[in-house]
C-alpha cells in the first residue's frame, strides 16, 4: 500500500480558486471583499444580517476527553462542511486561527488534515493576515501605558504595582518568559516590578475579540479591562489610562472576519483563536453570525473536550451573542477509547475490544451533558487504519442503546465522499425538530452556585471546595459588581476532574478552585483548578526542528 501523503503535501497538491471565486458562492459582491492575495479576504461586518441568522442552522462540533494528540474536531468540521455541501446544502465551516504556540510545539496546526483541510494551509498556520500580531499589539500597548503611568510625575494614577493583574504577551512557546523582573537598570529604565508573559490566545484581549457584538462593543469592553488597584484600593481599568480607542485602533482589521477555502472549494470563515482550558475555546461571536449570515448551514467547533469547550460554548458564547445551535457532533476515536480503558500510550494503536468497552464511558458522559443543554448529539467517530472492525460496532451498538446515532467519519482520508453519511445524520437531527437548546444556568445566579452545577452536572464532581485565597478572591469580584457573569472554568483538557490522571468517567471527586482571576472586558469569571499554564514550553523535540523551506519558499515538515 502506498505511504500516505503528509498533511501539508496534500495541501500544496490541492489547486486553490481565486477568493472572488469563494465570495461568489456566498454571493458577496467582489467590491465587499478585502483581499490579503489571491486566497484570502477580510468580511466587513455590514454583511451580518440577523435576520438571516434567525432561519439559518448553527451545528457544534466537539469530542470527548482528548489524548494529547487531539481527536480531529477540526478535521471533522471541515469534513462535514464537504459532506454538507455534497448533498446539496450549502453550508460555511467556522473555525478558530491557529497559535504559533503548538505549530512549533507538539501538537501541530489547526487547519485541520488528511482531505479535510482548509487553505492556503501554511498561511492559515502562520502570520496568516496578521489578527494575531495585531491582538499581541493591543494586549502590549495597554503593558506599555501602565508602565509609563507608574513612572509618570504629573499624570500618575497611584496604581499599586503589586497589584496588577496584566501581563504581556507573545504568540509563542517560551516558558523562560512566564515570570520576569521589568524596568531594571535605573530610574531611566521605569519602576521594578513582577511581570511576565502569558502566550497570546491566553490574553482578554483575544477574550474580548471573540465575544464582542460589534466595533463598539469592542471598545467598550476594552476599557472595561481591570488592571489592578490604586494604593487607596480604588481600580483601574483601561479605560482609566484612556487606552481603548488606541487599542482599538491597532484591532480596526483585526476585528473582520476571514474568508478562505476548504480542498473542495467551499466557503471557510476563521476568526481568533481562544484556548479552551484557560479562556472560552471558541471563533468569534462575529465570525459565527458572518457564516450564518451567508449559508443556510454553518459548522462550527469549540476546543478539546465537551466539558470545557462545548461548555463554555453553550453557556457563554451563545447566550451572549444569542445563538442557538440546532446539532451537536460529539467526536470519538477509537485510540482516545482505548486511552480512557487503560491503554499506555505505546498501545493507543494496538486494537483491544475491553479497553474500548471500559472507555466508553467516558463518552457516555458527555452524550449525557450534550443532552442536558436540550440536544442529542451525533457521534462521529474519526476512522483510523488502526481502528478494529469490533471496536467501530461496540462504539455504534452502545451509542444505540442510549438513543444516539454515531456514524463512521472518514474525512481525513476521503474529505467529503467519506463525510455524506454523518452530513445526513446531522440534517436529519436538525430536521427531526427534537433539539430545543437551553443552558445550564442562569448568569444571575450566585458565583459558587453556578460553579457548583458544572462541577456536578458536567464533571460528575461530588462538590466543589475554594481555597483560602479563592474565598478572599471572590470577595473581591462581589465587590467590583462582577458576580453576575458567565463561569469560565479553567481547568485540565484531559479529565474530567481537576487531575490529570483520573481518565474514563471518575466519580467520587471533588475539584479545587485554587484561586479566581476574571476578565470583565470579556464578560467571564475564571475558577482556577489546579495549576494552569498560560505560557507553555517547548517539548524536548519541538516540530519546529523538522521543517524546512527551500529556495523557493516551499515549506515542508508542517504540519
Amino acid at each position: 500500500m502506498a505511504e500516505f501523503k503528509s498533511d501539508i503535501e496534500i495541501a500544496q497538491a490541492a489547486k486553490m480558486q481565486h477568493i472572488n471565486e469563494i465570495g461568489e458562492k456566498l454571493t458577496i459582491d467582489k467590491d465587499d471583499l478585502e483581499l490579503y492575495g489571491k486566497y484570502k479576504a477580510k468580511l466587513p461586518l455590514n454583511l451580518i444580517n440577523e435576520s438571516s441568522i434567525r432561519k439559518n442552522h448553527l451545528i457544534l462540533v466537539t469530542a470527548l476527553t482528548p489524548t494529547p494528540a487531539g481527536e480531529g474536531k477540526t478535521t471533522t468540521s471541515i469534513g462535514l462542511t464537504e459532506g454538507m455541501n455534497k448533498i446539496g446544502k450549502k453550508t460555511t465551516v467556522v473555525l478558530r486561527e491557529p497559535s504559533l504556540g503548538p505549530v512549533f510545539g507538539i501538537k501541530g496546526g489547526a487547519a485541520g488534515g488528511g482531505y479535510s483541510q482548509v487553505l492556503p494551509m501554511e498561511d492559515i498556520n502562520l502570520h496568516f493576515t496578521g489578527d494575531f500580531s495585531a491582538i499581541e499589539k493591543a494586549n502590549n500597548l495597554l503593558s506599555a501605558l501602565i508602565d509609563n503611568n507608574i513612572q509618570s510625575k504629573t499624570k500618575n494614577l497611584g496604581i499599586d504595582p503589586r497589584t496588577i493583574a496584566w501581563k504581556r504577551v507573545m504568540d509563542m512557546n517560551d516558558r523562560s518568559l512566564r515570570d520576569i523582573t521589568i524596568g531594571l537598570g535605573g530610574t531611566f529604565n521605569g519602576i521594578p516590578r513582577q511581570d511576565g508573559f502569558n502566550i497570546t490566545p491566553a490574553s482578554e484581549v483575544m477574550a474580548i475579540l471573540c465575544m464582542s457584538e460589534n466595533f463598539n462593543d469592542l471598545k467598550t469592553r476594552i476599557g472595561n479591562i481591570y488592571v489592578g488597584l490604586t494604593f487607596d484600593k480604588k481600580p483601574i481599568y483601561a479605560r482609566d489610562l484612556k487606552a481603548e480607542n488606541a487599542m482599538a485602533i491597532l484591532l480596526k482589521d483585526a476585528v473582520k472576519p476571514n474568508l478562505v477555502q476548504t480542498m473542495e472549494g467551499n466557503p471557510a470563515i476563521i476568526h481568533g483563536g481562544p484556548f479552551a482550558n484557560i479562556a472560552q475555546g471558541t471563533n468569534t461571536i462575529l465570525a459565527t453570525k458572518m457564516g450564518l449570515s451567508l449559508s443556510d448551514y454553518v459548522v462550527t467547533e469549540a476546543g478539546f473536550g465537551a466539558d470545557l469547550g462545548a461548555e463554555k460554548f453553550l453557556n457563554i458564547k451563545c447566550v451572549s451573542g444569542g445563538l442557538s445551535p440546532e446539532a451537536v457532533v460529539l467526536v470519538a476515536t477509537i485510540r482516545a477509547l482505548r486511552h480512557h480503558g487503560g491503554a499506555p500510550k505505546e498501545e493507543y494503536n494496538t486494537a483491544d475490544i475491553n479497553r474500548v468497552s471500559r472507555g466508553f464511558a467516558n463518552l457516555e458522559k458527555h452524550i449525557e451533558n450534550v443532552k442536558s443543554f436540550g440536544l442529542n448529539p451525533v457521534v462521529a467517530i474519526n476512522a483510523f487504519p488502526t481502528d478494529s472492525e469490533a471496536e467501530v460496532n461496540i462504539i455504534i451498538e452502545n451509542c444505540a442503546k442510549i438513543g444516539v446515532k454515531a456514524i463512521v467519519a472518514r474525512g481525513f482520508a476521503d474529505g467529503g465522499n467519506g463525510m455524506t453519511d454523518l452530513a445526513k445524520a446531522v440534517v436529519a437531527e436538525i430536521e427531526s425538530g427534537g433539539n430545543n437548546f437551553k443552558p445550564l444556568y442562569d448568569w444571575n445566579l450566585p458565583v459558587i452556585e453556578k460553579i457548583e452545577k458544572i462541577a456536578k452536572e458536567i464533571y460528575g464532581a461530588n462538590g466543589v471546595e475554594f481555597s483560602k485565597k479563592a474565598r478572599t478572591d471572590l470577595k473581591k469580584i462581589e465587590a467590583l459588581g462582577l458576580s453576575a457573569l458567565p463561569i469560565c472554568m479553567a481547568k485540565t483538557q484531559k479529565s474530567f476532574s481537576d487531575d490529570d490522571n483520573k481518565l474514563g468517567r471518575p466519580t467520587g471527586f471533588v475539584v479545587n478552585v485554587r484561586e479566581f482571576e476574571f476578565a470583565a472586558g470579556a464578560g467571564f469569571i475564571i475558577p482556577i483548578l489546579g495549576k494552569m499554564m498560560r505560557m507553555p514550553g517547548l517539548p524536548a523535540t519541538p516540530a519546529s526542528e523538522n521543517m524546512f523551506i527551500d529556495n523557493d519558499g516551499v515549506i515542508s515538515g508542517l504540519s
